[in-house]
């Protein structure tokens, strides 16, 4: 029988604690270790895009790393954390959401999204929900807070992999995005527009239409998670904006604002748009940057016009 994801989570922390593991290696090593047959092995999603057991190893991962029990180092690679090490000396045999739930990062990561029911990948069970009003919600509504769940989860690894990227991969990431939204001409120009890498970041002009009547000024700063923007890089970048005579401004940033770095752009005025990790994430989902769609539900209902 293939385990539920909470089941994988203490065996796919232990496998991380011998150093940076692949997690294609960590799923065959699991189903191994789980004696699972052939069938169970190559037994797919009802997308057919991926197998079950993978489907609930990286959601075990993702819920570790959520809570910062392991950490992403390169493409399909993670390691344990020193948190990571202490949860395994003391769970017990068995980490679950309830172990995790001692984590502020991972109660913060799962108050961000409605909870939900997914019996099948398993992310959060019903006995979870009872008691909870969340029992009341129609089957749409379930579906919905699946959908924004998920969301979050992949919005968050996109962040994790700008994080971990060179600066020029995250100099195209922004490029890229730009474009998809409406912004720019082309590639070429809008990459040869904020293409200026320096500290980390991007700093440059982007044309606001295809036919560049109007400009906007971008600011991007790939820090560390935890490292947040603060009040003296907004009034740097309203002092660029002052002598390049723009109107407009987008601040993009891979952790957060300060609250003060937030008052200050409010007292700017309205020519300065904050961006953070949470908004890029989402940005970057809604517009199909760096990541694509996998499935497409369609909800029925009956067409009454049918039947008068």
């Amino acid at each position: 029988m293939i385990p539920d994801y909470q089941t994988l989570m203490e065996p796919v922390l232990r496998a991380s604690a011998v150093g940076e593991v692949r997690i294609g290696d960590v799923i065959d090593s699991l189903a191994a270790q789980f004696a699972l047959t052939d069938e169970e092995r190559a037994e797919l999603l009802p997308s057919g895009r991926q197998t079950v057991i993978a489907n609930r190893v990286h959601w075990a991962k993702t819920y570790l790393k959520q809570a910062g029990l392991v950490a992403p180092t390169k493409r399909g690679h993670f390691r344990i954390t020193p948190r990571g090490e202490a949860a395994l000396a003391s769970a017990g045999g068995r980490i679950d959401n309830a172990f995790l739930a001692q984590f502020q990062d991972f109660v913060d990561f799962r108050t961000r999204g409605p909870r939900l029911v997914n019996d099948d990948e398993a992310i959060f069970t019903v006995k979870e929900r009872v008691g909870s009003e969340d029992l009341l919600a129609s089957p749409e509504e379930q579906l919905r807070d699946i959908y924004e769940n998920i969301t979050t989860a992949v919005a968050d690894e996109l962040i994790d992999r700008l994080r971990s990227g060179s600066p020029a991969f995250f100099e195209r990431a922004i490029v890229s995005l730009l474009l998809a939204m409406g912004y720019g001409g082309s590639s070429a120009d809008a990459g040869r527009a904020i293409g200026q890498s320096g500290d980390g970041g991007v700093d440059g002009v982007i044309d606001q239409d295809p036919l560049g009547v109007d400009q906007i000024y971008i600011q991007a700063k790939r820090y560390a998670e935890g490292n947040q923007v603060g009040p003296a890089a907004i009034r740097e970048f309203f002092g660029s904006l002052s002598l390049k005579k723009a109107q407009k401004g987008i601040f993009v940033t891979t952790p957060g604002f300060s609250a003060s770095a937030i008052e200050t752009a409010r007292q700017i005025g309205a020519r300065i748009v904050l961006i953070d990790a949470r908004q890029l994430g989402r940005l970057m989902v809604r517009h199909n940057v760096g990541c694509r769609d996998q499935d497409v539900l369609y909800l029925k209902r009956v067409d009454e016009d049918f039947f008068e």
